[in-house]
């Protein structure tokens, strides 16, 4: 507890406070729009900006880290909320922020959960460019979400291309105040952000459309408004699970869990990468457990860690989470004494800045790179993208989920394997196919598999090595798998190994295997595939195994520890 804190002098002052300052000046206008993605009343952004720095400044491992609401963990909670009303009965009135605490519960207990279990490396489950693509289509989905509050038609339908069908059909109910009002701040945002203004673009929009509605009374034109806010604090209740479907919370809870943890580590090991600071994904877990749970506690909604904040905590020299404290201190003075003015902020503002967050979310460069590296990775970016739009962003968690599945399971179904050989006057094995100058081992063949033999790849190397048994010379005496590179074998795999061995021996062809850890042996030996291979043609090395089967290790010197070139 108190890491973030550890080691606190008053010389942290002068940084942690203007730091904070900062941080609440950014975060205020994310904290009263994001709510509206999942149909929440700004005052739960408000809480969950204060109370879950709190908590992780308590049990947070990281000194500079800033949670809070995040565009698109709010999209995948809308989905998830989306869910959960839909599953009860008809006419049931659904108590939204009720929904979003238990969420932000579940959330909160599978981190503690996973902590336990030492489930810190899920946050790696969800690849880089699959998460690429997903927030992609997450910020259209967002984008899409904002039309009815910039042009004040209200839009029924669900989806990608069926709201603006509907917004053409209804294109004679635009309110034109709020589109123009709305566009205007869009525009200025981006103005902020093109010339570097030094006061933030979501302040700047906040402060502007507060002035221009009270001056030319925006609600009394027909352009929509926050409207009241409560100014008192947070109070702590437990919502109503026994009147809620816990499977449908549980499901929820996962997907959300899945995304913000999976994007919050991502956000932090790239700002530890800046900062020198360590991230650990297992410790991180109480910090975003904490700082979920108490969001539950105080009516609030799942949260992950804040790119934006984090960012300007460190660009405005932040050194401790007394950081994260005074910017929840300062939006409780802002909760308790600028109410009257955040009830006037024009609808149409935290639209644009929530249309401007979601462009933000697509990373073209990222996309631009990844095409440039892999286009097998471009394209799972792209079939993640795919999902969250086609099926809707919850279901588009399984589409990613599946899509990480099928991309390891391409990655591992095909290992890297060859036959290798010598190259005169140099020490070690090189594989025949990259190097012309290497000649295979008179009277005998290694061979090399890089990856595990499992259930679904087993087949492939055992017709791999069926087939370069078929294809040896006739006066061959054996064939080395060379299984250093091998971290694993099932019983499938052992099958295969089993069939191959039984094939060679047709031939009169010895088979060896060497440098096999000792896991994967004894998955061999209680097989009975050891007995049928023999235990004398288990080696501890391929030079070994040459020099026992054929006399002559050839040109070996010091190969046996040279390793391969591959």
């Amino acid at each position: 507890m108190l890491r973030g804190l550890a080691g606190f002098n008053r010389d942290w002052l002068r940084s942690d406070i203007p730091a904070g300052l900062s941080i609440a000046a950014v975060g205020l206008p994310s904290a009263i729009a994001y709510p509206a993605i999942a149909g929440l009343p700004p005052e739960t952004g408000i809480y969950a900006s204060i109370v879950a720095p709190i908590a992780y400044a308590i049990f947070g491992p990281s000194r500079l880290l800033v949670v809070g609401p995040d565009a698109a963990t709010m999209t995948v909670l809308a989905a998830a909320m989306g869910a959960i009303i839909a599953a009860e009965p008809a006419g049931a009135d659904a108590n939204r922020v009720a929904i979003a605490a238990a969420l932000a519960l579940g959330v909160g207990i599978f981190c503690i959960a996973a902590k336990l279990l030492r489930l810190g490396v899920l946050a790696s489950f969800l690849s880089r460019p699959i998460l690429v693509g997903f927030f992609a289509g997450v910020s259209l989905s967002i984008l899409v979400g904002q039309i009815g509050r910039f042009t004040g038609v209200k839009i029924e339908s669900d989806g990608l291309i069926p709201p603006l069908a509907e917004m053409l059909a209804k294109s004679g109910l635009i309110h034109w105040p709020s589109l123009v009002l709305g566009l205007a701040m869009f525009m200025l945002l981006w103005i902020v952000r093109a010339f570097r203004f030094r006061i933030p673009g979501p302040v700047l929009v906040v402060v502007l459309s507060v002035v221009l509605s009270a001056v030319f009374d925006f609600e009394g034109r027909g352009i929509a408004v926050v409207g009241d806010i409560p100014s008192g604090l947070p109070s702590l209740s437990l919502p109503a699970l026994h009147q809620m479907p816990l499977d449908k919370i549980v499901l929820g809870s996962a997907a959300i869990f899945l995304v913000s943890f999976g994007a919050g580590i991502v956000a932090a090991r790239s700002f530890g990468s800046r900062t020198g600071e360590e991230v650990d994904a297992n410790q991180e877990l109480v910090g975003l457990g904490a700082a979920n749970i108490a969001p539950g506690l105080f009516g609030s909604f799942p949260v992950s860690v804040s790119d934006s904040r984090t960012a300007i905590n460190l660009a405005t020299g932040g050194v401790s989470q007394l950081a994260g404290l005074v910017s929840a201190a300062t939006l409780i003075a802002a909760l308790v004494f600028l109410q009257s003015a955040l009830r006037i902020l024009p609808i149409p503002a935290l639209a644009a800045i929530l249309a401007t967050a979601a462009i933000s979310l697509i990373d073209v460069h990222e996309l631009k790179k990844i095409w440039r590296i892999s286009r097998m990775e471009f394209i799972f970016a792209l079939i993640a993208m795919w999902g969250a739009i086609s099926f809707g962003v919850l279901n588009g968690v399984v589409v990613a989920v599946a899509a990480t599945l099928v991309y390891l399971l391409r990655r591992t179904m095909f290992p890297r394997d060859g036959l290798l050989g010598r190259i005169e006057g140099r020490p070690g094995f090189f594989e025949l196919a990259r190097f012309p100058e290497a000649r295979p081992i008179e009277g005998a063949a290694v061979f090399t598999i890089q990856g595990s033999i499992l259930f679904y790849n087993a087949d492939y190397v055992r017709l791999r090595l069926t087939s370069v048994a078929k294809e040896l010379p006739a006066d061959t005496r054996c064939l080395v798998l060379d299984a250093g590179a091998v971290t694993h074998i099932d019983s499938t795999g052992a099958a295969a190994l089993d069939a191959v061995a039984k094939v060679l021996a047709k031939r009169n062809i010895v088979f060896a295997v060497a440098d096999l850890g000792e896991q994967s042996r004894g998955i061999l030996e209680r097989a009975g595939v050891v007995k049928e291979i023999g235990p004398d043609n288990f080696f501890n090395g391929r030079e070994e195994a040459l020099r026992a089967l054929t006399g002559n290790a050839g040109e070996a010197g010091n190969a046996a520890s040279a390793g391969h070139a591959l």
